[in-house]
């Protein structure tokens, strides 16, 4: 299967991020034919921010057409709505077992806050850090907006595995009356794929092993090597990465695709008044918990879901890059560099 020539994917990751899986999984859930361009683990990331004015510094960012999108969340619920469900393309929203219906708004919300902003910071503050470059560690200590301590972590490993304990305990109360998937639906779900992706990145820390008892967990243990081995099984049948390709070739491809018309997202002109912004006025969009980097661009596009400013890096060339609305701050431009 050839990605659709009018509608090109491109993914920028690197191979190490946990949240690059967990989209590289979304798109081998959704059958999405897509590129790939490696970007470095630490920031400059020219092929982002210089050709395409996308300052937004957490990794991936999916390139759809001429639409950046920003956030593993927002990344789920846009391939939903440029691919949609068919044969060709599986639902990351599947209907629960025995005619049940379709949870999405629910599944959404565990996605970007049970398991991306709950378990995943308990998973990470097991990363090595004391084997680590320091220029990594002043990277993440930038990103995190407070000076990591590996001494301090690893003194509250003990506390944060208890945690993480707890949590397992939760996913085997839910998975306890033998069903397939969290929520019971027909084939694994978005809320699969984001609880999932933490535990399986987990079970590679020799810190962490220890937690991963299978007389305590079975449930949940067969469930993590269950999920991987549907999506394993997925890769197999259908490539989904087509070609690694250079920055340089992305942006070309970018630039040479259309975008989508904002009015499918639309404008929300109450929520702009609340935010004190106004259709094409430069605003910048920042993440509200972490990686605080601003994008400045100017505003085509805002729902309660989403929003999406126009940006264009060293050629000129316009593109739209999109957030979510949740934990992101919109509010007037005071400044920056973006081209308007």
């Amino acid at each position: 299967m050839a990605a659709p020539q009018n509608l090109p994917v491109i993914l920028y990751h690197y191979d190490a991020s946990p949240f690059a899986t967990k989209v590289k999984n979304l798109l081998a859930l959704k059958k999405v034919p897509h590129y790939r361009v490696e970007v470095s683990t630490i920031l400059p990331r020219p092929d982002l921010a210089d050709r395409l004015g996308v300052t937004y510094r957490r990794i991936p960012i999916l390139a759809i057409g001429r639409d950046i999108y920003c956030d593993s969340s927002l990344i789920a619920s846009a391939l939903e709505r440029r691919f949609p469900p068919s044969d060709s393309y599986p639902t990351l929203f599947p209907a629960r077992k025995g005619g049940g219906k379709a949870d999405t708004g629910m599944v959404k919300a565990l996605s970007m806050t049970y398991a991306d902003r709950a378990v995943f910071p308990l998973a990470a503050e097991n990363l090595p850090y004391k084997k680590f470059a320091p220029e990594f560690v002043k990277d993440r200590s930038s990103w995190l907006g407070k000076t990591i301590d590996p001494d301090a972590m690893t003194a509250n490993q003990p506390v944060v595995k208890s945690w993480l304990v707890s949590h397992l305990s939760l996913l085997e109360e839910q998975l306890a009356d033998g069903r397939e998937w969290l929520l019971d639906t027909e084939t694994p779900s978005l809320a699969d794929i984001s609880v999932h992706f933490s535990w399986e990145w987990m079970q590679q820390f020799r810190s962490l092993r220890d937690i991963f008892d299978r007389a305590r967990f079975p449930a949940s243990l067969a469930w993590i090597s269950r999920t991987s081995e549907y999506i394993a099984k997925i890769r197999a049948q259908h490539k989904g990465a087509l070609d690694n390709i250079s920055g340089a070739q992305a942006a070309e491809i970018i630039f040479s695709s259309a975008p989508e018309d904002p009015r499918i997202v639309g404008f929300d002109a109450v929520e702009a008044s609340r935010l004190g912004v106004k259709r094409y006025d430069a605003v910048s969009v920042t993440p509200s918990d972490n990686g605080k980097v601003p994008t400045v661009g100017k505003l085509v596009a805002l729902s309660l879901d989403e929003v999406a400013v126009e940006t264009q890096g060293n050629s000129g060339t316009p593109v739209y890059c999109h957030f979510p609305r949740l934990n992101f701050v919109v509010k007037p431009a005071t400044g920056g560099s973006a081209k308007l």
